[in-house]
């Protein structure tokens, strides 16, 4: 299994806090099944900023000392920036990395409480530059949770999703469940992935996402986010359905 969005490098956000944090961490995602993990670092975001170079000897640093300790597990480098205009112009400046530094695949994370107006454009540019962006956890996205119709807009526009594996098993509460299946159900996400931070608040939740999402679903969803990310590890095309609108259906005046 690869988990495409993590926070697994130490000292540099809200993750881990020293390497014995990231090395818990990468013993408790092994023990899950994963083998390659790509750390993805905040930046951007009012509190830190994880530049490319940084990130690259960091995550060097960590899979040595992973090698060191004996845990066959594989760090790739990535990044989690905060949507802001000027993106493309610190990627042209190699501050910006792409996922796996692949030149493909950028994270894009909006604000918690709303999606700036320049948004659509702004992704709308990002492919102009052959690249591909991805929203992360869109299902804790209030205005999205709101308005799901703009997050069908920038999906059917070739934006892509990843959805948060605590999000589906429940973690982040039944409101923020209930959407993210309905995220999976109309073709609006692409990814399943553990933005973990630690071993206790905010750990994998991997199994146990895709325990749900075969129940709920089949096991052919489960593949294909699987797939994804190996196909997103390699720079290569990942699987994707005609996304469809959520239904809104309104309930004692609550969507």
């Amino acid at each position: 299994m690869i988990d495409i969005h993590s926070h697994i490098l130490p000292g540099v956000d809200d993750g881990a806090k020293s390497i014995e944090d990231s090395l818990e961490m990468a013993r408790m995602a092994v023990s899950e099944g994963i083998h390659k993990i790509i750390a993805t670092p905040h930046h951007m975001n009012g509190k830190y900023e994880n530049r490319k170079q940084d990130i690259i000897h960091r995550v060097a640093d960590l899979n040595a000392a992973l090698k060191a300790e004996a845990v066959p597990l594989d760090v790739l480098p990535g990044q989690e920036t905060r949507i802001y205009g000027e993106i493309l112009k610190d990627y042209e400046l190699e501050e910006i990395i792409t996922l796996n530094d692949g030149g493909k695949f950028l994270f894009i994370e909006l604000p918690s409480a709303h999606v700036p107006r320049y948004t659509e454009q702004l992704l709308s540019d990002i492919q102009f530059e052959r690249l591909t962006p991805i929203i992360v956890h869109p299902e804790r996205n209030q205005e999205l949770i709101q308005n799901p119709d703009l997050l069908y807009k920038f999906v059917n526009n070739g934006t892509l999703t990843q959805v948060t594996a605590a999000s589906v098993s429940g973690a982040f509460g039944k409101n923020i469940q209930k959407f993210s299946m309905q995220l999976i159900e109309s073709n609006q996400t692409h990814f399943i992935s553990s933005d973990a931070h630690n071993i206790t608040s905010r750990s994998f939740k991997m199994n146990e996402a895709f325990d749900v999402i075969e129940k709920k679903f089949s096991v052919d969803y489960v593949d294909l986010f699987l797939a994804n990310a190996e196909l997103l590890v390699e720079g290569k095309t990942v699987y994707k359905e005609v996304p469809e609108k959520i239904k809104k259906k309104k309930f004692l005046g609550i969507f």
